[in-house]
């Protein structure tokens, strides 16, 4: 056989060779995810139930889900062990604490402009946004308008009126 031949067959085995590896590190990344875990930690299960860790075993994992409910589930069920302030915030809705942040940006823009809250003038760009904008039709001839008038005042036929006179 001529190598032209070879050369679908060898490209193809080398893209299922480059799947099955990308495949391969994405479940040991998730088996070492999964031995990681300690006792305390949060973690979401495949299901969506979101528990504490009490206890680690070799295949299985003790979760407490609420006062005096201990689930047990196997370790290939959890689907991700989330950081304190991840688990925090989804089942206890707390939030971070963005004060101890300090590239928070203010509620107003007066900072961003110069401008102090005190000061009463107004610049030229909020001036022109003042102007009335008129987004209706253009002036139309005056016939046009007679006729557009006369049409609304004729009666309006419903479905059993007919074009024939009585």
């Amino acid at each position: 056989m001529s190598p032209v031949t070879l050369l679908p067959f060898i490209v193809l085995i080398g893209a299922m060779f480059l799947m099955t590896r990308s495949a391969k590190k994405k479940q040991q990344a998730a088996a070492s995810m999964r031995n990681d875990m300690q006792p305390g930690s949060g973690v979401r299960t495949i299901g969506g139930m979101y528990a504490t860790v009490k206890e680690v075993n070799e295949d299985t994992v003790l979760l407490d889900a609420g006062p005096g409910v201990d689930l047990l589930f196997a370790k290939n069920s959890i689907g991700a062990v989330l950081t304190d302030d991840e688990y925090n915030r989804i089942v206890h809705g707390i939030e971070h604490d963005l004060k101890s942040d300090s590239d928070v940006v203010p509620d107003d823009a007066s900072s961003l402009t110069g401008s102090t809250e005190g000061d009463d003038t107004v610049d030229e760009a909020a001036a022109s946004d003042d102007k009335v904008v008129d987004l209706g039709k253009k002036d139309e001839p005056e016939e046009v308008q007679d006729k557009a008038a006369e049409a609304d005042e004729e009666p309006k036929k419903t479905d059993g009126d007919s074009d024939t006179k009585k």
